[in-house]
C-alpha cells in the first residue's frame, strides 16, 4: 500500500531511459504498476495538430505554386499577385488577437475545428471563379483575405492547448513538432501540386485541400478536449505528470492578463518585434521562391518543384530538432540558454547561410544553402511559442495571438516588398534584406527575460 501510494505521488517519467529499458526487456509488470505508467495522449494530440499545421501550410504553398496559372486566368501582374499573397497575411495577421481571445474563451477544441472548416470553404472558393471574370483581382484578393481570417485561429489555439496540456519542460519539443508540420506540408506540396496542375488543372489542387480541411476539422473535434481532466483516454499517471509540470495555476481557472499588463511588458514587446523579423524570411520561401527558381534561375516546372522542397524539409527538421535541443539545454543550463540562446544562435546561422547562398552560381547549390538557412531559422521557432505560453498562462491564446499578429505583419511586408526590391535593386538585395532581419531578430533575444512572470488581474 505504501509503495502504491508513493508511486501515484511520483509517477515514472515515460521518457526515462532505464524505465523504457525495463519495458522493452519483457519484464513482468503487474496490473497495479501498469496503471502507474503515464499514457501519452498529449503526444497523440500534438501529432494531430502537426497534421493540421501541415494541411494549413499546403494551402499557403498552393497559391504560390499555382501563382502563374492564377495570374494567367485573371490577367494579373506580379505586383497584383503580391497583393493577393499579402491579403492572406493581412487577414491572418489582423485576426490573431481576436482568434487568441476566442481560444481562451471558447477553448482550442472548438476554435481549431471551426478554423479548419472556414479555411476549407475559402480554399475551395479560390478555384471557384471562371477565368476572365470581371474584377478578378478584387475577388481573389477578398477570398484570400477571408481565408486568412479562418487560418488565424490555428496557432493561437494550438498554443492555448499547449498551455493547458504540456508541461513547461516539454513545450520546446511540442511546439517544435507542431511547427515541423509547417515544413513537412510545405515540402511535399510542390511536387504533388505540380502533378495535379499538369494532369488535372490548377483548380483541382484547391478542391483537394478543401476536402482535407474538412477531414482535419472532424478528426480534431472527435479526438481533442480542451483540458486533460476532460479526456477519458488519459490515465491518472499522465494527468499527474501534466499537472506537476505546469507550476502556475490551472490555465482554465487562471485569471486573465489585462492589456495594460501585456503592453507594458518590455519582454513581450521585444519577443514580438523579434518574431516580426523571424516571419519575414520564411514568407519569401512560401510566396516567391518557386517563381525565383523558374524565372530568375531558369529552371523548368519539375526541377523547381523539387528544389522548392528543400527549404521546407529543412524547416521541418530544424523545428523538431530545435525544440528537442531547447528543452534539453533548458534542463542542463537553464532557460536563458535553452530558450534565448538556442533561438539567437539559430537566427544568426540563418542570416549567415542566406547571405552565403547569394555567392553561388548554380540553382541547386543556392537552394541547398538557402535551405540550410531556413532550417537554422526554424531552430528558433519553438522558443517564441514556448515563452508566449509561459508568459501568457491563462491568456496564452491572446498573448501568442498578439505576437503572431506582428509576425504575420512581417510576412505581409515580405510578400509585397520582395518583388519590389527585386525589381529595383535585384534579387540579391531582396535576400540580403531577409538576412539582415534575421540578425536583428537574433540580437533582440539578448534582452528577453525567459523567466518573466506576468501578474494577472483577478476578475
Amino acid at each position: 500500500m505504501l509503495h502504491d501510494a508513493f508511486a501515484v505521488a511520483n509517477p515514472p517519467n515515460p521518457w526515462d531511459a532505464d524505465y523504457l529499458l525495463i519495458l522493452s526487456s519483457g519484464a513482468c509488470v503487474n496490473h497495479s504498476m501498469a496503471s502507474l505508467v503515464p499514457t501519452r495522449v498529449r503526444w497523440i494530440l500534438v501529432v494531430c495538430i502537426t497534421f493540421m499545421a501541415a494541411i494549413f501550410f499546403v494551402d499557403r504553398v498552393n497559391v504560390s505554386i499555382a501563382g502563374h496559372s492564377i495570374a494567367k486566368a485573371y490577367d494579373l501582374t506580379d505586383v497584383q499577385l503580391g497583393w493577393i499573397f499579402s491579403a492572406f497575411y493581412l487577414g491572418y495577421g489582423l485576426f490573431q488577437i481576436p482568434s487568441g481571445w476566442l481560444a481562451d474563451k471558447l477553448g482550442p477544441r472548438r476554435m481549431l475545428a471551426f478554423g479548419a472548416l472556414w479555411w476549407a470553404a475559402f480554399t475551395t472558393l479560390t478555384a471557384g471563379f471562371p477565368a476572365g471574370i470581371a474584377h478578378g483581382f478584387l475577388i481573389i484578393l477578398s477570398v484570400r483575405f477571408c481565408m486568412g481570417l479562418g487560418e488565424s485561429v490555428v496557432f493561437p489555439s494550438s498554443n492555448r492547448w499547449v498551455a493547458n496540456w504540456i508541461p513547461t519542460t516539454e513545450r520546446g519539443l511540442a511546439n517544435g513538432l507542431i511547427f515541423a508540420g509547417v515544413g513537412a506540408g510545405s515540402a511535399f506540396a510542390p511536387p504533388i501540386l505540380r502533378y495535379s496542375m499538369v494532369h488535372l488543372g490548377w483548380r483541382t489542387s484547391f478542391w483537394v485541400c478543401g476536402a482535407l480541411g474538412v477531414i482535419a476539422a472532424a478528426a480534431w473535434y472527435l479526438m481533442a478536449r480542451n483540458h486533460p481532466d476532460h479526456h477519458s483516454w488519459l490515465n491518472d499517471a499522465e494527468r499527474k505528470w501534466i499537472h506537476q509540470g505546469i507550476p502556475q495555476k490551472d490555465p482554465l481557472e487562471a485569471p486573465k492578463l489585462s492589456w495594460g499588463t501585456i503592453l507594458s511588458s518590455k519582454d513581450v514587446w521585444v519577443l514580438t518585434i523579434s518574431y516580426f523579423c523571424f516571419c519575414y524570411t520564411p514568407t519569401i520561401f512560401f510566396t516567391w521562391f518557386f517563381k525565383y527558381l523558374t524565372q530568375v534561375r531558369g529552371l523548368n516546372l519539375q526541377a523547381a518543384s523539387y528544389l522548392t522542397m528543400l527549404p521546407f524539409l529543412a524547416m521541418s527538421l530544424g523545428s523538431a530538432v530545435g525544440g528537442w535541443i531547447a528543452d534539453r539545454v533548458c534542463r542542463l543550463y537553464g532557460r536563458g540558454w535553452g530558450r534565448c540562446g538556442v533561438a539567437g544562435i539559430g537566427m544568426i546561422g540563418a542570416g549567415i547561410f542566406i547571405a552565403a547562398a547569394l555567392h553561388t552560381s548554380t540553382a541547386a547549390s543556392a537552394s541547398i544553402i538557402l535551405a540550410a538557412g531556413a532550417g537554422s531559422l526554424y531552430i528558433s521557432q519553438s522558443a517564441y511559442w514556448a515563452l508566449s505560453a509561459d508568459f501568457g498562462k491563462g491568456s496564452s491564446g491572446l498573448l501568442s495571438g498578439f505576437m503572431n499578429m506582428a509576425g504575420q505583419g512581417g510576412g505581409a511586408v515580405a510578400a509585397i516588398t520582395t518583388p519590389l526590391i527585386a525589381a529595383h535593386f535585384g534579387w540579391t538585395i531582396s535576400f540580403l534584406t531577409a538576412a539582415g532581419l534575421c540578425v536583428v531578430g537574433a540580437a533582440l533575444w539578448l534582452v528577453v527575460n525567459p523567466n518573466l512572470s506576468l501578474t494577472a488581474t483577478e476578475g
